[in-house]
């Protein structure tokens, strides 16, 4: 969108800019600023005066950028946190901080797209973050089970056996899942919160696949609960 974001677009200088809008022509600036009786100074310096303010208000949405970038890498460092502890219950608090945070940044799109429009910046290309990762439960790894061991048993005494010596990787495997599930949460707020929330579709579907996660990181909690009590 032609703005700064905190993963390292640089700001456009304001001396390029204003001189980008005084090279406008009479029409052109008449256009933009109003009718001034053929007085191309007062045009001009009204001109100068739009351009200044646009860039004071595109300012203020940068600002709004900067805080919710910051505000996204606390987040991810409390889920990080949160899900170490298998604090389930204090998670959602985050994740509705996280959509609010985003929310804040979605509400400058207008504003940004005005502004740049205005600036003559509208068809600046700016670097896109790459697509959002998905997390499913069958990107995870399998838990060993008796049951589906390819080896045969003729009673369930030998079923229950194979179990007690399958126990210390189905333990493992339960831990790798739980890890593997609260590492995507937290790399995915952190790959939002380093673009600002600035790119709208990638920030919403961001948000989204943090609560997916979520409720997969619930399933493998319930998982290992009902294998190993």
């Amino acid at each position: 969108m032609g703005i700064a974001t905190p993963n390292g677009t640089a700001r456009q200088q304001r001396p390029d800019g204003l001189a980008a809008a005084v090279s406008m022509t009479a029409s052109q600036l008449a256009q933009a600023v109003g009718r001034f009786d053929g007085d191309k100074a007062a045009m001009v310096r009204a001109a100068v005066r739009t351009a200044e303010r646009a860039f004071s208000e595109l300012d203020a949405c940068d600002n709004v950028i900067d805080e919710a970038s910051e505000t996204g890498r606390k987040i991810a460092e409390r889920l990080a946190e949160l899900l170490a502890a298998e604090a389930a219950g204090d998670i959602p608090v985050q994740l509705d901080a996280l959509e609010a945070t985003s929310a804040l940044v979605r509400d400058t799109d207008a504003t940004r797209t005005l502004l740049n429009h205005l600036l003559g910046r509208q068809e600046e290309i700016q670097q896109r973050p790459q697509a959002v990762l998905h997390l499913s439960s069958a990107d995870l790894p399998g838990l060993p089970s008796a049951y589906t061991d390819e080896t045969g048993f003729e009673d369930l005494m030998a079923v229950a056996a194979r179990g007690e010596e399958l126990a210390p990787r189905l333990r493992d495997a339960h831990a790798e899942r739980l890890d593997k599930v609260a590492d995507h949460v937290v790399r995915v707020v952190r790959e939002a919160a380093a673009a600002g929330f600035a790119e709208r579709e990638f920030a919403v579907e961001s948000v989204h696949e943090a609560r997916q996660a979520y409720e997969l990181w619930l399933q493998c909690l319930a998982e290992r609960r009902r294998d190993l009590g």
